[in-house]
């Protein structure tokens, strides 16, 4: 049985990592938030010990270690996206594993501090890229491998993920803090298609607004249209008729990859790789940092060249800015 602490205990996320560690056989021992809305600890793990203050969490984990013999084995991080960095920092520290929500760092210049930390402590991070264990997108992985080495395939995403007025108030609206739309809720599409497609040849940002970014990556093997947001404006009539507020979808050569379920156990089978010693690291991530980096970074063409359709889409004024 493995010594856990979790980062980042009354996140959207971090329940999925309770259950994960609960359903690998190992022990949370220690939790950390600002906010103290974690009640659904007690669903897993309800004699861990729970703080509001790093300062405090940190000397318990120091008294646990000198006072107790109790070393940590892993921090797993569900804190937002510009405190991963220094999170990471702590575990590795603590001489603990890091486990990390996605995108394990916000620029690529951390990346390459935190490898030279990682290689001084000789302990490891690891990011969760809940999509490369998936079923549908391993298959879709093999058929590419399996396929013609010189065929170039025609890619559109579109992922719309309809959130409300709260999200500009949030850290989530701040992009010093999230990174911005294309980083927030799109690394992890990023990696998967980087993934199985190769290497960045060529990425163009069309539009980049705070509701949406669009644009075109072309990869070795894949030349990829793409279009996030999260304005329920932009959601296609049909998915609103049936009330829906999410609508995900990726086609490969014009047919529709299948991946709508399956998605239930993707945090603990991600575990129980990273137990195994198989799971993704910090250079298995960098990739994805890089291209979303670069898509904020760059300036926004509009629409020239290979544009997604949805790309079109009238632009909207920020919620705040109506007042």
């Amino acid at each position: 049985m493995k010594n856990f602490a979790l980062i980042g205990a009354a996140g959207y996320i971090a329940p999925r990592h309770m259950k994960a560690i609960k359903e690998t056989g190992n022990d949370l021992i220690a939790g950390l938030d600002n906010f103290d809305s974690v009640g659904v600890i007690d669903s897993y793990f309800p004699n861990a010990d729970f703080f509001v203050e790093f300062e405090r969490f940190d000397r318990h984990i120091s008294k646990l270690k000198y006072d107790k013999n109790i070393n940590l084995d892993y921090v797993s991080i569900c804190t937002p996206n510009y405190l991963h960095d220094a999170h990471i920092r702590f575990a590795l520290r603590q001489g603990a594993d890091a486990i990390c929500e996605k995108p394990l760092v916000l620029n690529p210049w951390s990346v390459e501090s935190l490898k030279n930390i990682q290689k001084e402590t000789g302990k490891k991070i690891y990011n969760i890229l809940q999509l490369r264990v998936h079923h549908s997108i391993i298959d879709l992985k093999k058929k590419i491998d399996d396929g013609p080495k010189d065929k170039i395939y025609d890619v559109d995403l579109t992922y719309l993920t309809s959130r409300g007025n709260w999200y500009y108030t949030s850290w989530k609206g701040d992009e010093s803090k999230s990174g911005g739309i294309a980083t927030n809720i799109g690394v992890h599409f990023f990696d998967m298609l980087s993934w199985i497609f190769g290497g960045v040849k060529q990425n163009i940002t069309h539009i980049y607004e705070h509701d949406r970014a669009s644009g075109y990556l072309e990869l070795e093997r894949a030349r990829v249209r793409w279009f996030l947001s999260i304005n329920d404006e932009v959601l296609p009539k049909e998915v609103v008729e049936k009330g829906q507020r999410t609508y995900r979808s990726i086609t490969i050569e014009g047919e529709e990859l299948e991946f709508s379920g399956g998605f239930t156990d993707l945090h603990t089978t991600s575990y129980k790789e990273i137990l195994n010693g198989n799971g993704y690291g910090i250079e298995d991530a960098a990739q994805a940092i890089d291209i979303v980096y670069d898509i904020r970074n760059s300036d926004a063409i509009g629409l020239k060249g290979e544009y997604h359709p949805f790309a079109k889409k009238a632009l909207a004024i920020h919620p705040f800015r109506k007042k």
